[in-house]
């Protein structure tokens, strides 16, 4: 049996420049995660979450000072140029943002977002990247009308489920999620959600989801990651996080969902 490909994160540190300051957003994080696994990075708006996921395809805003080492595959990822980095994002690494509508270019259809990934990343045009397209939106539950659309006429969910279609066009080893169910209605978050992790088991595929909702993460993940102020303090299978938790940190997030899902 051969060795699942790895993303691993090894004393991971962000700091942002904001003028004469600087602010240390993540601090000496480590863990991996594997093809096949889905990991929920959790805690409160502010932890570093979003700042651990954004690193790993080197994202982040200009002047950020990154720190540690990010593996893919074994390749060391956080000394890539950015041309190099290009040959990973995408095809190996592929990315379904918060907020969904600040990815698209508002020109362009849906169809041709997903085409201009196939064409520039696989090489594939014509008919071929038009079917490729096609089947992708299918599989993320949007209708045969669709593909000619342009993005203002996607709903929330839509362009969330769209969203995936184009990170998913490359079949990536790893999926990173960064809130991707934020400012969605209930139904649909659960919807948008199932979509996504079906889609990464389907196809073997290492999940990051990033979550601020504890019971969400807890139900579809197969590990957690409590973050508090830019570090890991408990990590483990979600069974055990969200049942037996050792932090009191965690239990605390616990107690403030179920205090919230008491009747009143």
């Amino acid at each position: 049996m051969s060795a699942r490909v790895l993303l691993e994160i090894k004393d991971l540190s962000v700091t942002y420049r904001r003028g004469n300051d600087a602010v240390r957003a993540v601090k000496n994080c480590s863990f991996p995660v594997a093809t096949g696994e889905v990991i929920g990075l959790v805690g409160e708006s502010g932890s570093g979450k979003s700042s651990i996921l954004m690193s790993i395809p080197k994202l982040l805003p200009p002047g950020t000072i990154v720190t540690g080492q990010i593996f893919c595959d074994g390749r060391e990822l956080t000394n890539l140029s950015e041309k190099e980095m290009n040959q990973w994002r995408w095809r190996r690494i592929a990315l379904v943002p918060q907020g969904a509508m600040n990815s698209f270019t508002p020109h362009l259809t849906i169809e041709r977002h997903i085409t201009e990934v196939l064409e520039h990343h696989m090489r594939m045009t014509g008919s071929a990247s038009a079917e490729r397209a096609a089947d992708l939106i299918k599989t993320v539950g949007l209708g045969d009308g669709v593909p000619r659309r342009y993005p203002h006429e996607l709903s929330g969910g839509q362009k969330q489920r769209a969203a995936l279609a184009v990170a998913l066009a490359c079949e990536p080893d790893f999926l990173l999620a960064d809130e991707p169910t934020t400012a969605l209605d209930v139904i649909t978050q659960k919807e948008v959600l199932e979509t996504i992790i079906s889609a990464s088991r389907e196809r073997g595929m290492g999940l990051l989801l990033v979550t601020h909702d504890l019971p969400l993460a807890s139900g579809v993940c197969d590990k957690l990651i409590v973050m508090k102020d830019g570090a890991i303090i408990e990590s483990g299978p979600s069974r055990e996080v969200t049942t037996a938790p050792r932090e009191d940190y965690t239990k605390l997030l616990i107690n403030a969902v179920t205090d919230l899902e008491l009747p009143s």
